[in-house]
């Protein structure tokens, strides 16, 4: 599939991209490229294969799921611009 240059136009446009005139040639060959090796991973077959998120087989490490207050509300509270009774205050926004 080739993309022409009022396509390139197109697609900059949609993408809220400023592309040069002189550049629109040269963005619709890359596109076209782009379109051209997709069209040659969609020939592969992949029947019986299932997808993976890694080349290398990973485990996440498992912790138990455990409901805590995180007994850090002292650091958490020091970074508070303002803090009153354990709380972050806010200023009042509704009258």
């Amino acid at each position: 599939m080739s993309i022409d240059i009022e396509t390139a136009r197109r697609v900059a446009k949609l993408a809220r991209i400023r592309v040069a005139p002189e550049d629109l040639p040269e963005l619709a060959g890359q596109l076209s490229g782009i379109l051209t090796f997709m069209e040659q991973l969609n020939e592969v077959d992949v029947t019986g294969i299932e997808p993976m998120t890694s080349v290398t087989p990973q485990r996440l490490k498992r912790r138990e799921d455990v409901v805590t207050d995180g007994n850090i509300q002292a650091q958490v509270l020091k970074n508070a611009p303002d803090a009153r009774e354990g709380f972050f205050a806010v200023p009042k926004v509704v009258e």
